[in-house]
């Protein structure tokens, strides 16, 4: 019989329950978006943040049990991100799995939010059929705070090759994105700009793009940026948007796209995943397709849901953890970071090599 496992996932600003398999099978998921609540802001304020999970998070699961009528004594256990993210933001999500687990007496799993984007290229569902997707893999996970190039070999075994400087990728089109008034969230709007402008239209760096290092860098790429808007007339730059973004992004998918070729070169790997919110950009999506059909390499990018935070990934990590035995107990807490023992350096913003082994 599949276990069901009931998934929360409040990490940041998206509130996300789901109901997944040990296979990955997605029975339902529902979400609740706060980009509009964000907005007059220009970035995420983790006060509203963590009051808006509050507000939605009880409807959610009561929806979610509605959608798929599943019964609470089918549910073979709960999981939850406890970690990394913004922690009011995670003591909501955690709050509500420890209450729901205790009440319904279900095993409680914390889940590594980045583990969850890891193993999202394994979900499927009633309109996606299951991926043929095996380890070992080299994985790319690239989000607002995240930008990391790992080496999958199982579950719970990643070496991180390298990781951004600075900025992650995410972030740095949303910076771009406010500087050029596009408002927030920016990444998905400089997307759609970019689909109509040419990628040879500006100069922009890219940094550490010819290192023979796994570090990338996007501070450089904003600063330049940000004076070439300010050497542009007020009057000219909406016209020049859709070249300026097209460009822009341009050189973050080149830098991303070069050192996952390296990745790839140096590993012997001929399997490679793109996961996180930026994995949805069309422009990464089709470069990335390229450069997999040219070079061989199986490519495997979850669907768009998938790719952004949600309780579907967290709740097959947990689902996974579960089969093998793992469980929290109700002392669990939150954390900004992720824990020692999940990636020995326990820095995923220097770039530094580690392995993660089973605690």
């Amino acid at each position: 019989m599949q276990k069901k496992i009931l998934a929360i996932e409040t990490s940041c600003d998206d509130t996300s329950v789901a109901l997944v398999s040990e296979e990955g099978f997605v029975y339902g998921m529902v979400s609740a978006s706060q980009d509009l609540a964000h907005q007059p802001f220009g970035g995420i304020v983790p006060e509203i943040a963590s009051r808006n999970h509050s507000a939605a998070m009880l409807p959610l699961v009561e929806e979610l049990i509605k959608k798929t009528q599943v019964l609470w004594s089918e549910i073979s256990g709960i999981a939850v991100t406890n970690r990394p993210g913004l922690i009011g933001s995670l003591i909501v999500g955690l709050v509500t799995a420890k209450t729901l687990a205790h009440v319904h007496n279900k095993p409680l799993l914390g889940v590594n939010h980045l583990e969850g984007h890891i193993l999202a290229p394994f979900l499927f569902d009633t309109e996606r059929s299951k991926p043929q997707l095996s380890f070992p893999f080299i994985a790319l996970a690239v989000s607002g705070g995240h930008t990391s190039i790992y080496e999958v070999q199982g579950l719970g075994d990643y070496a991180v090759l390298g990781a951004t400087l600075d900025d992650a990728a995410g972030e740095a089109f949303d910076k771009f994105a406010k500087m050029a008034g596009l408002g927030f969230p920016g990444g998905v709007k400089v997307d759609q700009l970019a689909r109509t402008g040419r990628v040879d239209a500006y100069e922009f760096p890219r940094g550490l793009i010819h290192e023979d290092s796994y570090q990338m860098s996007f501070s450089g790429l904003k600063s330049s940026a940000q004076r070439m808007i300010a050497s542009i007339e007020p009057s000219e730059l909406q016209a020049k948007l859709p070249d300026l973004c097209a460009s822009f992004q341009e050189a973050i998918v080149d830098v991303l796209i070069a050192k996952l070729d390296l990745a790839m070169k140096k590993t012997k790997i001929k399997t490679v995943v793109i996961t996180g919110g930026v994995s949805a950009n069309s422009r990464l999506r089709s470069k990335a397709q390229d450069w997999a059909a040219k070079k061989k390499f199986d490519l495997h990018i979850p669907p768009i849901k998938y790719c952004t935070d949600n309780a579907a990934m967290i709740g097959y990590a947990g689902a996974l953890r579960l089969e093998r035995g793992e469980s929290h107990d109700l002392n669990l807490g939150p954390s900004p970071r992720v824990w020692p023992e999940d990636f020995k350096s326990g820095n995923f913003n220097k770039g530094r090599q580690a392995r993660v082994q089973r605690s």
